[in-house]
This record gives C-alpha cells, structure tokens and sequence, in this order.
C-alpha cells in the first residue's frame, strides 16, 4: 500500500535531479550563465549539487520498496 507513493517520490526526485544536471551540464558547455546576475562557478555548483542531491534522493526512495 505504501510502496505507490514512494515509487512517485522516488521517480520525481530522479527526474528532476537528473533533469537539472543535464541543463546545468548543457549551460555550462555552451558558455551560458546558469543563473541571471550570479557567479558563474557558484550557481554552477549550487545547480549541480542540488542536482545531485535530488538524484540521490530519488535512488534511496526506490531502493526502499
């Protein structure tokens, strides 16, 4: 009964973070600022942490079923 919603928590934190390392990944190559006004370096790095930290996330919920 419980494993429904922890198998949607788990697929939208890996989506999400696996969607935001692309994006961070393909600003970064095509030497666009990841975000308006902000260290290059720092939001990069925000960006990918956060990114990471959503994928990991989502691979703990899936590997609790």
């Amino acid at each position: 009964m419980e494993s429904g919603p922890a198998i949607f928590a788990g697929a939208v934190f890996a989506l999400f973070g696996a969607g935001l390392l692309v994006w961070t990944g393909t600003r970064l190559w095509r030497r666009e600022p990841v975000g308006l006004g902000v260290s290059r370096i720092a939001s990069s790095v925000l960006a990918g942490m956060a990114g990471a930290v959503a994928l990991t996330l989502g691979g703990y919920c899936l590997t609790r079923l």
